[in-house]
């Protein structure tokens, strides 16, 4: 607006020059000079323009750098709690697996009382523990297949009027009973004999005071010792006779009353 107006009043200047009819000359350099003035405005107004709008795209710049700035500052913020995040959860993660070697050694040794030592260790304490987990884990579901098969043979002779557990667990827990198993078995094994003895006595048609026989307060433990030590030749027969196949190795039974 203030080059429009400069211009306007050098055009004012210059009609009335003419007007006054003053010097040709004079006027037409004076008008010549206007014209520079007035063109050098122009120049300088399209200067100032292109200055304000030089001086707005930098402001757009510095406003727009400061915007990034700002971004970067918050992202390097954001980098370092996820670094400080990492590092809480690389500490995390070492406990973690130390507890699991801890929990995974304390599963080995103890249940089997025996070593092992790897033959291609990976050099990883975990994956090595889970390995030497993994040797001792077989050898116990050996040992509990073994045990399963022997205490599934011996159960009907220990439990005959009872049905076998499915399960091993309820299988063992029988036979680990407060009660002695084998001191009750030998007892009815020697009941079972004694029975079949005095049958074969009887069948022999002898004439015996089973009173007398069956009053124990009358027996010395030597002599009796004494009389089955010299009846064990004659038992084969016998024990043939109830069809009972005998061992070959003699006897370590120790006799009870």
């Amino acid at each position: 607006m203030a080059a429009i107006a400069s211009m306007s009043c050098l055009s004012a200047i210059r009609v009335v020059t003419l007007e006054g009819g003053s010097n040709l000359e004079k006027l037409s350099e004076a008008n010549e000079r206007i014209d520079a003035f007035a063109q050098k405005l122009e120049q300088s107004e399209a200067a100032r323009k292109k200055a304000e709008l030089a001086a707005s795209k930098a402001k757009a710049e510095v406003d727009e750098a400061k915007v990034k700035a700002a971004s970067v500052e918050e992202l390097q913020r954001r980098l370092k709690d996820a670094e400080s995040a990492l590092d809480e959860q690389k500490t995390a993660q070492t406990v973690r697996e130390q507890e699991i070697i801890k929990r995974l050694k304390s599963q080995s040794r103890p249940q089997t009382n025996q070593d092992f030592d790897l033959e291609n260790p990976v050099n990883d304490p975990l994956l090595d523990a889970l390995s030497l987990l993994e040797f001792h884990g077989r050898e116990i579901r050996e040992g509990v297949a073994n045990a399963s098969a022997s205490l599934s043979a011996l159960f009907p002779y220990f439990f005959p009027k009872k049905e076998e557990p499915s399960t091993f667990l309820a299988l063992a827990k029988l036979f680990n009973s407060s009660e002695d198993l084998g001191l009750k078995m030998r007892q009815e094994n020697m009941k079972v004999a004694v029975e079949s003895t005095v049958a074969l006595v009887a069948d022999s048609q002898q004439t015996l005071d089973w009173m007398k026989v069956g009053d124990t307060s009358q027996v010395e433990h030597s002599r009796w010792r004494s009389l089955i030590k010299a009846a064990k030749p004659n038992t084969k027969k016998i024990l043939a006779y109830l069809g009972i196949k005998p061992a070959s190795t003699p006897s370590s039974s120790r006799p009870e009353v």
